[in-house]
């Protein structure tokens, strides 16, 4: 499939380049012209131009309300839409319905990669929406990493990419507090982070699988170490303050986790806490 792409930021001009790199023509427009550079592409004109151009139209914009602006009053019909443009389960819904509504298929995504990193084994991109549209187009897809799909409901991609940064930036606030904490004694914390930090997550991921079990299930029965044990003491808060260090990272989770015992769950296991938060 002949492939358009709308938006060419550094993400869009990253799946622009990525399908000129597999060898697909690649039509382009951008609000702003010029960004193609030296990209073997077709420039269109107008919006209009280039989704008459091609039946499958990716779209990676600013956000939502562009999404609308640009396909305002724009022939649709027969079309695959792809948008690539972050935004929330509501709006990728409101866009389906729109597209759908004038004679498209849709498909949304959410793509988990920075864009030095599209083309490669290392980006997933997830997608949800029409089945039948993405057998179609997942041959084009591929070209931007390994691909994902989700279901049918539009907003599941976008669902999943948000609670994926959520796990991300949970991680990463863990490791800036860590690595505060040992910075006030002089520790090179890549020395720190590669010797220690590292090995002892790696161990620890699996253990996710069985918390994941735990939630699914319901049952949170601890076997080793309970909630009770755990919030005996907030050691992470009393050695951070005294080396001078904030707590404003960890004190939510610990004051969930109290609170779970409070409540006369100090058996249950770590994942409990997620009843404090549906």
């Amino acid at each position: 499939m002949n492939t358009t792409v709308i938006g060419l930021g550094k993400m869009g001009r990253a799946l622009a380049a990525a399908l000129v790199a597999r060898g697909h023509d690649t039509t382009v427009w951008n609000r702003t012209p010029g960004r193609a550079g030296d990209l073997a592409v077709t420039n269109a004109q107008t919006a209009a131009d280039a989704v008459a151009a091609n039946e499958l139209v990716i779209l990676c914009l600013l956000d939502f309300e562009s999404v609308v602006d640009v396909l305002d009053g724009v022939e649709l019909t027969g079309r695959t839409i792809v948008n690539l443009t972050t935004g929330t389960p509501a709006e990728a819904a409101k866009l389906s319905a729109l597209v759908t509504g004038r004679g498209a298929a849709f498909l949304d995504g959410g793509i988990m990669a920075i864009p030095s990193m599209i083309g490669s084994p290392a980006a997933v991109v997830l997608y949800s929406g029409d089945e039948q549209a993405f057998r179609r187009a997942q041959d084009v897809l591929s070209a931007f990493g390994d691909r994902r799909y989700l279901g049918a409901e539009p907003g599941l991609a976008a669902l999943n990419d948000i609670a994926m940064l959520t796990g991300m930036y949970g991680m990463l606030g863990g490791f800036v507090h860590a690595a505060a904490m040992v910075r006030t004694e002089g520790v090179p914390v890549v020395e720190f982070t590669e010797t220690l930090l590292i090995p002892w997550l790696r161990a620890m991921f699996p253990a996710l699988v069985d918390m994941a079990g735990q939630i699914d299930s319901g049952d949170y029965t601890a076997e080793e170490s309970d909630l009770a044990m755990q919030v005996a003491n907030d050691g992470i808060g009393e050695v951070s303050r005294a080396q001078g260090v904030s707590t404003e990272l960890s004190d939510p989770l610990f004051a969930l986790m109290r609170r779970r015992v409070e409540q006369g769950h100090g058996g249950d296991d770590f994942p409990s806490v997620i009843e404090l938060l549906s």
